[in-house]
């Protein structure tokens, strides 16, 4: 075990070291673009993945606050006048006003179960989008432009660089704290069997809007930062309905509920993505193939490149020998309604 932990923290410092290094060793602005955006989903899929992977509720209407987050900051930045580089103070509202939107959000939402769940963030996500659309104080269907930085135009990718990937850094530390923490627990034992989590004294109502409201605070903070590096925000791009179908796609592809699936889908998808759409001069190709890609996930992964490669690597471990190591005669196995019951009884604790 202690040889496993110095691997993974050599794996670490090694990734830490080449993610610092990548815009001094890749210093095109095309490329440095497509990392920026790579980093912005893999911040916003680890916070999704926060409450829908732990919790098993897929939402469809995260753009909600991603948009909202954007909006947030142009309109304060405008109203304000606010200027430079003094608009990022701005973000924490961004973050705010994401959370706020989460709490009425939540509360209608997660009354009902899955399916139906599904069917309300998609109508909530469509009523946002009209109303940026209509309301003037959101610029209509002009939308809100970001004010000037006053950075050089060579190293301007760069700065975002390193503000998308602290971003990218503190959404996967809080999965991970989420995932080892009580609270986290109690969100698996919710997507296990919600019933039996409620009858063994889990609050699961408290539970599941806690988890929504910090997935979208995340999802706020960092659609101000997309929306002061792409400069503009309008409603078709701020609440984007192929947003929240690539977030799914990403934590599918790479592994619903684990870390690093979730970071790995999007470090994948996106850069696909916006090579696609810079490649080729049809429009719906990247749609199309992720569409494609969607079917074969369910077909052949349905559990996720890391799950799956997971068990690929177990059962070559343990090739020619048992899994697991047989249990002592004398030991006596729990009763099978105790094994079952154990995960739940864990979190209410």
């Amino acid at each position: 075990m202690s040889r496993q932990r110095a691997t993974a923290g050599l794996g670490l410092i090694v990734l830490a070291a080449v993610a610092v290094a990548f815009p001094l060793v890749f210093s095109s602005p095309v490329i440095t673009n497509y990392a920026v955006y790579a980093l912005i989903f893999v911040a916003v899929v680890s916070a999704w993945n926060v409450f829908s992977g732990f919790s098993g509720y897929i939402s469809l209407g995260h753009a909600v606050f991603f948009g909202s987050g954007a909006y947030t900051v142009g309109i304060a930045a405008r109203d304000w006048h606010v200027n430079g580089v003094s608009v990022f103070a701005l973000l924490p509202l961004a973050a705010v006003v994401g959370a706020v939107i989460a709490v009425p959000f939540g509360l209608v939402a997660l009354r009902v179960r899955r399916h139906t769940f599904i069917v309300i963030t998609i109508a909530v996500f469509f009523i946002f989008q009209l109303m940026a659309a209509n309301f003037s104080f959101t610029g209509g269907s002009v939308g809100v432009a970001a004010p000037f930085l006053p950075w050089n135009p060579t190293s301007f990718n760069d700065h975002f660089y390193y503000i998308t990937l602290g971003c990218a850094v503190a959404a996967i530390v809080i999965a991970v704290l989420v995932r080892r923490s009580r609270f986290g627990l109690q969100l698996r034992a919710i997507r296990d069997d919600e019933d039996r989590a409620r009858g063994l004294g889990v609050r699961t109502m408290k539970v599941k809007l806690t988890a929504f409201v910090l997935s979208a605070t995340v999802a706020g903070l960092v659609g101000g930062v997309w929306f002061l590096y792409l400069t503009q925000v309008q409603p078709p791009s701020g609440y984007d309905p192929l947003f929240d179908l690539s977030l799914v796609l990403m934590a599918f592809l790479g592994g619903l509920g684990t870390i690093s699936g979730p970071v790995l889908g999007a470090l994948v998808i996106e850069p696909g993505q916006l090579y696609l759409t810079i490649r080729y001069t049809n429009g719906y190709l990247s749609e199309i193939l992720l569409g494609a890609l969607f079917l074969l996930i369910a077909l052949f992964v349905p559990r996720g490149i890391v799950p799956t490669a997971g068990e690929w690597v177990g059962r070559l471990r343990t090739r020619g020998r048992p899994a697991v190591a047989p249990v002592p005669a004398q030991a006596s196995a729990p009763a099978p309604s105790e094994a079952s019951e154990a995960p739940a009884k864990e979190a209410r604790r």
